[in-house]
């Protein structure tokens, strides 16, 4: 007998995937009913839907998959399921759908592959598909199983047991590159790139002919923002493997990532000459034209990339997030007709959303924007794992360690240089424009969104299982001023790639709000800027982005509207623990008065007036944020109150903002 319901649950789902085992169908569906029963949900109903396939009763499997759908959309393995039903109905096209689905979610599902590479082999409208189906059943069939299950772990956001697996395996096999790539894998995922690059490095000392491997270690390089490092590294591979599509490709990336984007760019046209049919290629060459403000010539091959592939959401999207293009009649049915076909992809459908979104808003169709961007945003929000609560606690985390009493007694640690700028707040708050204003002036760099104070904050928090309250920021608490200067250098040291020179330097990530004390100690000469907008106009302009990475807060009403109250108190703090460290800069106040509010911000960095920041649209300068069109252009007021044309909807934001003291007016006025 069960002591509990959830014993029982935990006990019959193990016999229901034991009798899948054994081949013991009925009894597995049995199990997994009872497991359901005592109150199971999403592993149960997969098991059930499985053990129902296995006895031919598809349709019953499709009823119970689409049960586990609504209450985990972010289960890779029953979209897989789904497939495997559709395809012994005969119905291929939602099949190749569903598996698509399958293996954007998880790219280790080898019978997703297999099942994608038998449905495209033969239709020229997949070449591309079917090509990179091949190479992933190549790939993954020669995969120990151990390590092909924590690939699948890792994917699924089962980070602990795919590591428990890994480490498990790689004590009887220290030197197996595949082994050390997916530890790696998993260090990225705990933010560890250090680690990860470290394992990495050892991989291709024991293995220097896995180009994998070397390939991974780049790409960590670069998500450590290492970019002359990462250069180096991929011109080395092009070095020893020239015209290697792969190797060219990656060179390209890092050749624009340090700013070498006329080169960067003349690799991408080469090797799309070679490979003219490649819409992902098409898509990159795009991304780095639109970032050096060609957008007739971004334009040109976001749709050369749709005509590969009509249903790429990412290309569709990538127009519609220049912000000044407008669709055409035709294209917008074109993606009404690809978003809603059932061979859809999930990610194209989620990206074709948001497109859609934004071209019924420019033709004032509200009702039909609003429909598209709900289902976007509900489709993106099924896909996270975004948890408000630990947010918020994080933030209170902050305002707890971060005292008076604590930053006055650690006064006179960190590095003395005043060169960084940090404009920090919420996303779509008007910081890309403020960047492009200061980066007019002579003595003022502007960089990028930098990843180097997260990162710091990530090192300084580690993983594992150790209790909340025992890692960042607490540990800083240990530190000693030299520590922390030492820390401030590094920061100015990997930051220096991004210089062209001047004396002060801009780095607008946006939620190093949230990392503002460790600044201070770090860099206590450091000038901020907090960039402030209205809260509704913020947070229904989060809520209409879809962002590359991160920001996962934006896809639910509440979940934004909470995260701007949380950001807003947590400033508050600041102003109190830390007065006139933070200049606060209203969005509504530079539409007002633009050269008012550029002498306010010059006179808080002890800078004279340009006439060159009332210009600041002249810039040539790379811009990689989504405001990037925006910003070449004069001040315009066309994105003030875009929410109250969608009032009837956000009621959910509205109330999460209640408590916000701001909300329903104008931010505070800054220092």
């Amino acid at each position: 007998m069960c002591v509990s319901p959830t014993t029982c649950s935990e006990v019959s789902i193990e016999a229901a995937r034991a009798c899948l085992q054994r081949g013991e169908f009925a009894a597995a569906e049995q199990a997994a009913t009872a497991a359901l029963a005592a109150g199971a949900s999403s592993e149960a109903l997969y098991l059930q839907a499985t053990a129902r396939r296995y006895l031919h009763r598809h349709t019953e499997a499709l009823s119970t998959l689409e049960a586990l759908q609504r209450i985990d959309a972010g289960h890779a393995r029953l979209y897989q399921e789904r497939g495997h039903n559709l395809l012994a109905l005969q119905h291929e096209a939602p099949a190749l759908s569903a598996y698509r689905d399958a293996v954007s979610r998880n790219p280790a599902l080898l019978a997703s592959w297999k099942a994608i590479a038998r449905l495209t082999r033969t239709d020229p409208a997949w070449r591309e598909l079917a090509r990179e189906a091949d190479i992933q059943v190549r790939a993954l069939s020669q995969l120990p199983p151990e390590i092909l299950s924590g690939q699948s772990m890792l994917h699924e956001g089962r980070l602990e047991r795919a590591e428990a697996l890994c480490r498990h395996f790689l004590r009887r096999n220290p030197q197996h590159t595949e082994g050390m790539r997916l530890l790696a894998a998993i260090a990225v995922q705990h933010g560890q790139l250090e680690e990860a690059a470290f394992l990495l490095e050892s991989a291709a000392e024991f293995n220097p002919a896995n180009l994998l491997v070397r390939l991974d270690h780049v790409n960590v390089l670069y998500r450590q923002q290492r970019f002359t490092e990462a250069l180096a590294a991929a011109e080395a591979l092009q070095e020893k493997l020239p015209g290697n599509p792969s190797i060219e490709a990656t060179l390209a990336n890092q050749l624009i990532a340090v700013g070498r984007f006329d080169e960067g760019i003349a690799r991408l046209r080469g090797l799309l000459e070679k490979s003219p049919g490649q819409p992902s290629l098409l898509l990159t060459l795009g991304h780095a034209l639109k970032t050096v403000g060609d957008a007739e010539q971004a334009i040109a091959a976001y749709r050369a990339a749709m005509q590969l592939r009509p249903d790429f959401g990412d290309a569709w999207w990538s127009l519609a997030n220049l912000k000044t293009f407008r669709f055409a009649d035709a294209d917008r049915e074109l993606m009404m007709a690809c978003e809603a076909a059932p061979n859809t992809a999930q990610e194209d459908r989620i990206h074709l959303c948001f497109a859609l979104g934004k071209a019924c808003e420019d033709r004032a169709d509200y009702d039909a924007s609003w429909t598209y961007y709900e289902r976007g945003n509900r489709l993106r929000h099924a896909t996270l794992g975004y948890q408000p609560e630990r947010m918020a606690r994080r933030l209170r985390r902050q305002q707890a360690f971060f005292t008076r009493e604590r930053l006055d007694a650690c006064g006179g640690g960190g590095h003395p240089a005043p060169d960084p700028i940090f404009i920090v707040g919420m996303p779509r708050a008007g910081s890309t424009l403020l960047e492009q204003i200061l980066s007019s002036h002579s003595a003022i760099d502007g960089t990028m969104e930098l990843n180097h104070i997260p990162a710091l904050a990530q090192r300084l928090d580690g993983h594992g299982t150790r209790a909340e309250g025992d890692g960042y920021p607490e540990r800083l608490a240990n530190l000693d001023g030299a520590t922390l200067r030492d820390y401030g250098e590094q920061f100015l040291a990997a930051t220096r790639i991004h210089r062209q020179g001047a004396p002060f330097f801009i780095d607008k990530m946006p939620n190093n709000f949230r990392h503002i004390g460790l600044i201070h100690l770090i860099l206590p000469n450091a000038r901020i800027i907090d960039a402030r907008r209205d809260p509704m106009d913020c947070c229904f302009g989060n809520y209409r982005q879809l962002f590359a990475s991160g920001q996962e807060f934006t896809y639910d009403l509440t979940d934004v509207g909470r995260y701007y109250r949380d950001y807003v108190a947590l400033m508050d703090h600041w102003d109190r623990v830390l007065p006139g460290k933070v200049l606060r800069v209203q969005h509504e106040d530079v539409l007002d008065d633009l050269e008012g509010q550029i002498r306010r911000m010059l006179d808080f960095l002890g800078l004279e007036f340009e006439a060159a920041c009332l210009r600041y649209y002249d810039t040539d300068r790379a811009v990689r944020t989504p405001s990037s069109e925006q910003v070449r252009q004069p001040l315009f007021r066309s994105a003030q109150a875009r929410w109250r044309h969608y009032e009837r909807w956000l009621e959910p934001l509205r109330a999460a903002l209640e408590d916000e003291p701001d909300a329903g007016r104008r931010g505070r006025a800054g220092r």
